[in-house]
């Protein structure tokens, strides 16, 4: 397994591997890594076969954290990610410093963004406004970088592999985009880098953003329901937990995201919940 920590060094390697005929797949990541990136990087290798090159990125992009976030506490644990991705195959590590993934920013030189206008609006864009700014410029320098033919996300950030999907489009990179299934823990808690900053009684009430989809689907399991209705239901559902502080309940079409009226089978349901300064989020179908 290789590392790589030069931009023009990544997509040297890239170029090399296009011309002999290997395909590439691709998992970005910000680190920390646990079972659902595993996921993802077996994803990527049933994807591209054996003789196919494996990337993955480990990269905290400062880009798409508000000024009030968490980036400096974000969790890192560099020498773990290695051997997770030493186990599971995968060829090369890029791992970038910011200078190499934002020359000049620092001295205010860096100008250039990528800016989705639709899907990045709600939920986490409404909760966030610069996220998805950060995201979406983040993985169209990757792109650049990797060359990736495919590049797999996971669906637990159901809007950001939307957002990234509308943007492969606009933009015409020829990448194709998988989602791969949410992974989560026994007790139905969504796997996130974030769950190792909860305290042991933050991370027993975190189950709540798993058992409100629950209680989502066996509501409109027979008929379908307002969605103003529902999301005061799961508001107070919530509430019952005394370390949760709800962020947002949004039910909306799965491929355009636009909100609902009226939750049906089907719909989508996603959801946010502080627990002290961490914050979860969750998504599924009904």
């Amino acid at each position: 397994m290789r590392i790589v920590r030069s931009a023009p060094a990544i997509q040297r390697l890239a170029l090399r591997c296009r011309r002999a005929g290997r395909r590439l797949g691709f998992v970005p990541t910000m680190g920390c890594l646990h079972a659902g990136h595993v996921s993802l990087m077996h994803r990527a290798r049933r994807s591209v076969g054996p003789r196919g090159l494996v990337v993955v990125s480990i990269y905290v992009n400062p880009t798409q954290f508000g000024p009030t976030e968490d980036l400096a506490k974000y969790p890192r644990d560099f020498a773990r990610d290695l051997k997770l991705c030493r186990a599971a195959g995968v060829d090369v590590i890029f791992a970038p410093a910011d200078r190499e993934m934002y020359p000049g920013k620092a001295e205010s030189r860096y100008s250039t963004y990528v800016v989705e206008e639709r899907l990045s609006r709600g939920m986490e864009g409404a909760s966030r406004p610069t996220h998805f700014r950060g995201v979406a410029t983040v993985v169209a320098k990757l792109f650049n970088l990797v060359l990736p033919d495919m590049a797999v996300f996971g669906a637990k950030d159901w809007q950001q592999a939307a957002v990234v999907r509308r943007m492969v489009a606009d933009l015409n990179f020829p990448v194709k985009i998988i989602v791969a299934p949410t992974v989560r823990e026994r007790d139905g808690l969504a796997l996130s880098s974030r769950n190792k900053c909860l305290t042991p009684d933050q991370r027993a009430q975190a189950t709540v953003l798993h058992r409100a989809l629950q209680r989502a689907r066996a509501a409109v399991n027979r008929r379908a329901v307002p969605a103003a209705q529902l999301k005061a239901d799961l508001a107070r559902f919530i509430a019952l937990q005394p370390l949760a502080r709800l962020d947002y309940v949004e039910f909306f079409d799965p491929d355009t995201l636009t909100p609902v009226s009226r939750v049906r089978r089907r719909s989508h349901l996603a959801l946010a919940v502080f627990f002290g300064k961490t914050r979860l989020i969750d998504n599924g179908q009904l």
